[in-house]
């Protein structure tokens, strides 16, 4: 596995009973990278994110953390980790940093270190004026603050984040989203979230995972390059709408008036270059050319709707491990 490779699943499946809830997937999250994990209820999401922190086995398959095996060296990749779950692990009764003092010993920060990874992940997570209130007495947001400074204060290699922003105001979300950005330098980060504006505003990496399987893993980029199937256009003296068919890559035309139309066209083809020097040739009065882009949104639904889509990631895939 490459150095900067910090997670790498492999033929993972997981059986619950005849019930397959993940179907042989495999992909890999490199330093820098912050993946996020997309999925509708019941897609086999939590369950995978349960196999790559080591709270449930794979029925078959291979998780690789910062270059451990998870199998053969558990306790190694498992001190890799740092995991913010949906309900983060809390205890009320404690202040902040009293709190935050004794994840530190679970971890095995040497005594010497605990209160600069303490005093570090106070002020990463923005609880300065809150470090010595009660945990159970912080509104919720603050509460998952401290849910997510917990899973950073041993500094790992590679962050889990659950709905790290739910229950959060504008102004804490945008903190955490720098936060976030900021553990995508050094680490890998994978992200589960069902708010999709957040994925585009946070992440590199795109997954989404559908009955148990992969069904889309794409770069931010790529993938809205790949969106990108209509635009709109504008002529001042258009020609007939036969002429503009001719155009090679454009699949339909939808006329909206005599001067605006919307254009279709193949994703390996963009006729936008053919069309400008069509228009400027025969005089057309091209005013506006506007692409039209999908949102992450529409592809989530698109995608997930259609359980019978084959949409294969490209891996090199390695033989599947039993467990």
């Amino acid at each position: 596995m490459n150095s900067d490779t910090l997670i790498s699943v492999q033929n993972l499946s997981r059986y619950y009973g005849g019930f397959c809830a993940v179907n042989n997937i495999s992909f890999e999250v490199k330093r820098g990278q912050i993946l996020g994990f997309l999925g509708p209820n019941g897609a086999g999401k939590t369950t995978t994110m349960q196999m790559i922190t080591g709270t449930l086995a794979p029925t078959i398959g291979q998780i690789s953390v910062a270059g451990y095996d998870l199998l053969d060296y558990p306790i190694k990749a498992k001190t890799a980790i740092g995991y913010l779950p949906e309900q983060p692990p809390l205890y009320r009764e404690m202040q902040v940093d009293e709190y935050l003092q004794f994840c530190a010993k679970l971890h095995q920060i040497p005594r010497s270190n605990i209160t600069s990874a303490v005093n570090r992940a106070i002020e990463q997570c923005g609880l300065n004026t809150v470090s010595h209130r009660l945990i159970g007495n912080l509104s919720k947001g603050y509460q998952q603050r401290v849910g997510i400074a917990q899973a950073i204060i041993h500094s790992p290699p590679v962050v889990i984040l659950d709905e790290p922003t739910i229950g959060l105001d504008p102004i804490q979300i945008r903190e955490i989203r720098t936060l976030i950005h900021d553990l995508g330098k050094e680490h890998s980060v994978i992200l589960s979230t069902h708010i999709l504006p957040e994925v585009q505003a946070v992440c590199n990496q795109v997954q989404i995972i559908n009955q148990g399987q992969l069904i889309l893993n794409d770069t931010i980029s790529g993938l809205f390059s790949q969106t990108t199937t209509h635009f709109r256009v504008a002529l001042h003296r258009p020609p007939d709408v036969q002429v503009l068919k001719e155009i090679q890559g454009i699949h339909e035309i939808e006329v909206q008036d005599e001067h605006h139309f919307r254009i279709q066209y193949a994703t390996e083809k963009n006729p936008a270059e053919a069309l400008v020097e069509k228009a400027v040739t025969g005089n057309w009065g091209l005013y506006e050319l506007i692409p039209e882009q999908r949102s992450l949104e529409q592809v989530f639904v698109e995608l997930t709707e259609n359980s019978n889509q084959d949409i294969s990631p490209h891996f090199s895939l390695s033989t599947p491990k039993m467990l």
